[in-house]
This record gives C-alpha cells, sequence and structure tokens, in this order.
C-alpha cells in the first residue's frame, strides 16, 4: 500500500483498498473525500476519518454527516 504526498501535501488513499473497505455498520461502499481525508458512508450517514493514511474504520470515531 502506497500512500504517496500529492503535490499539496495531502495523501492519496490507495484505490485497491478503497476498492475492498466497506462501512462497518450498512456494509455498503465508501466514497474517498480526499479534501477531508475523510472516507464517507452515505447508507449510514457518517465519515471516518483518515489518520496518517490509515483509515479509522470505528464508528464512535466517524464523523456524522449532515442531513442536507
Amino acid at each position: 500500500m502506497t500512500n504517496a504526498p500529492e503535490r499539496s501535501g495531502e495523501r492519496r488513499l490507495d484505490p485497491k483498498l478503497l476498492e475492498i473497505l466497506v462501512c462497518p455498520l450498512t456494509k455498503t461502499s465508501l466514497a474517498y473525500d480526499a479534501e477531508r481525508q475523510e472516507l464517507i458512508s452515505r447508507a449510514a450517514g457518517l465519515a471516518y476519518p483518515i489518520r496518517d493514511g490509515i483509515p479509522i474504520m470505528l464508528p464512535e470515531e466517524a464523523r456524522k454527516l449532515d442531513a442536507s
């Protein structure tokens, strides 16, 4: 797994990792938000943080998405 820094200094998530990760609550696929460094579960309404290139897939660590 490579998380090479981009020009802007942000890390990129390995696309193969994104293919296999699912929301631990709903078992649905996740969307990657590179700007906020989060994995988004629309089904659960949660955004899981990515810290130092490592997805934190714990519901208690996730941010609730706005209802908008």
